[in-house]
């Protein structure tokens, strides 16, 4: 089976080499040539874990390519993924200029019948304007090439996304006739075989439902971050509580962890897309808006309790471990360390940071207004604070000794709970988290 797919971000990189790994011969697509020569050359310019030895792999087999130009194997396929990005404008709603555009050039150079196949996260109705679309350059050719439009939005979470495409909790494919149903069911066999979940739905339903679950997900976190802060004023143990709601089937455990705000590629453009679909259409979500404000505020946590702690905080030396906004990524977009280190500054502070893979991203946003260290321990060098904002692994069990010699002012504040007080506390040295 042959399958294009537009565009070489996250979603489309790992989608297109998780396909190639299942057997399918896959085109990617993207006019950034330069990312295209990189991928050609074996070289991935995003970091997830193995997602540089499938690539590889699937290249050196012959299954996986690369190039700038989707009409080239149009001729070729009978699937073409849409995976370009839908940023969100300024007043929340999903920029669709992408997405249009990839219909528009399907439209325009299509010769057989072909399903264009939209991945990328987008509101719902988004599949009727891409289906006009290609109508309308179907018309301007004076031709009448039949196809189909689908919906089959990804669900990959960073740092995890090829166990996520491989072994996923479902696949939601949303399409509107039995031909296109037939195509996207034998693409699907080896999941089909595999007793995994795939969920053939209508199209507006697909679309909502990638929204629906990350607010959802959203709505979790923030939830125990306002379950959070009301334990710190009332004396009980966010923990505790947690562990106490989360053990109720109905509940379960999944994102009830507090901390300093989520971030990332996904939740926060996702809630304020549906935000303004639903004022798009004349309805107010009450929930996600307290949802996102409640986000927003969390992340200005860290800098609430630094001040208490310090007091005046012009000159203090300040040590950041983590700049990703999760773990086994390098993705910063819309991460708590952000909002961190423009609070830092404008106060006055001297920050040195350090996050296993994500340095040369900070960089990129930042640039030298903030100081780079060389490991974990370099970034505590005669600082008056440490601040945890990700909770990489090789963070979770330092040594303190060192740490308490290498800070002047031994205080940790600790964005993800992932530290025990008592142990801190031998050490002398003080300690503060989310909500205990």
């Amino acid at each position: 089976m042959n399958i294009a797919v537009v565009g070489t971000g996250y979603v489309g990189l790992v989608s297109g080499a998780c396909f190639a790994e299942m057997g399918v011969h896959v085109a990617c697509i993207d006019i950034d040539a330069h990312k295209i020569a990189q991928l050609q050359s074996g070289e991935v310019p995003i970091y997830e874990p193995g997602l540089n030895e499938m690539v590889r792999k699937n290249v050196s087999a012959g299954r996986l390519t690369f190039t700038t130009d989707l009409k080239e194997v149009l001729d070729e396929v009978s699937l073409v993924f849409s995976a370009v990005g839908t940023p969100p404008d300024e007043d929340g709603s999903a920029d669709l200029s992408y997405v249009l555009g990839v219909a528009r050039e399907f439209g325009q150079h299509i010769k057989h019948y072909a399903v264009l196949v939209t991945k990328s996260t987008v509101p719902v109705g988004t599949a009727a304007k891409v289906k006009s679309v290609i109508e309308e350059e179907l018309q301007r050719r004076g031709e009448h090439i039949p196809f189909d439009v689908a919906s089959n939005p990804e669900f990959l979470k960073e740092g995890s996304a090829i166990k996520d495409f491989m072994s996923p909790d479902r696949v939601v494919v949303g399409v509107e006739s039995d031909r296109a149903r037939s195509l996207m069911t034998r693409l699907y066999r080896p999941f089909l075989l595999n007793n995994f979940r795939v969920l053939f739905t209508d199209i507006p339903s697909a679309e909502m439902i990638k929204y629906a679950a990350n607010s959802m997900l959203a709505t979790r976190i923030s939830f125990m971050n306002d379950i959070a802060n009301l334990c710190e004023i009332v004396g009980a143990d966010v923990e505790m509580v947690r562990r106490g709601i989360g053990a109720d089937t109905r509940i379960g455990r999944k994102f009830l962890y507090p901390g300093c705000g989520y971030g990332g590629s996904c939740f926060p453009k996702d809630v304020k897309a549906l935000i303004k679909t639903a004022e798009n259409n004349g309805y107010t979500m009450r929930v996600l808006k307290a949802v996102e404000e409640v986000n927003e505020s969390q992340k200005k946590v860290l800098f609430s309790k630094l001040s208490r702690q310090l007091g005046d905080l012009t000159g203090k030396r300040i040590a950041i471990w983590g700049l990703a906004f999760k773990p086994e990524t390098d993705d910063m977009r819309e991460a708590p360390s952000l909002v961190v280190i423009e609070q830092l500054l404008s106060a006055g502070c001297t920050v040195r940071v350090y996050d296993p893979v994500a340095m040369d991203e900070c960089r990129r946003r930042i640039g030298d207004r903030v100081e780079y260290a060389k490991d974990m321990y370099d970034a505590l060098l005669d600082a008056d604070a440490m601040l945890m904002l990700t909770e990489w692994k090789q963070f979770r069990l330092p040594s303190w000794g060192v740490i308490k010699k290498t800070m002047r002012n031994a205080l940790v504040i600790d964005g993800r709970n992932i530290y025990d007080a008592e142990e801190l506390d031998e050490y002398g040295i003080r300690y503060s988290c989310i909500g205990r």
